[in-house]
């Protein structure tokens, strides 16, 4: 009986020894969680500002600048939108078989367009990009290249 009584003040200390080591982890692993979380949400409102801008513009009368108003208002409630690059660009292109643009620099590559100039049926493309840091909640110096992108493939009525 006397052993078992000596031991709780042999062990003094590892409650802290162990808080100093997982803490730091566990502190890192939810402020990941939370970053990633942000990320998503900066995503899902790209695309659907792309989106809700692509359908505006495919009707009839709206023009370009209003199309990228429409996204800057989708995203204005949650980040700063004047951070966002919005294109909307000429994607008739595609329609004889070209290759389809993956990239920021391929969908910039593609011709400027005006949608009160658009013939019907003609294929646009509205893409807004930001870097990760300009909106990220915790800015990191090793996700300095990381850019969030959306897209949406309209066509003209």
């Amino acid at each position: 009986m006397r052993h078992l009584r000596k031991r709780p003040a042999q062990r003094r200390g590892t409650a802290v020894v162990e808080t100093a080591v997982v803490l730091p982890v566990y502190v890192l692993l939810l402020l990941g969680i939370i970053e990633f979380g942000h990320a998503t949400m900066v995503i899902n409102l790209l695309q659907s500002g792309c989106r809700t801008a692509a359908r505006m513009g495919s009707m009839q009368g709206p023009n370009t600048d209003q199309v990228v108003a429409r996204v800057r208002q989708t995203l204005g409630s949650a980040i700063d939108a004047n951070k966002v690059n919005v294109f909307v660009q000429d994607a008739s292109s595609l329609d004889s078989g070209a290759v389809w643009p993956t990239t920021d620099a391929e969908v910039q590559a593609l011709p400027p367009m005006e949608l009160t100039e658009a013939e019907p049926r003609q294929m646009f493309v509205v893409r807004a990009s930001v870097n990760y840091n300009d909106v990220s909640v915790l800015p990191m110096p090793f996700l300095a290249g990381v850019t969030l992108d959306a897209q949406a493939f309209m066509r003209h009525e």
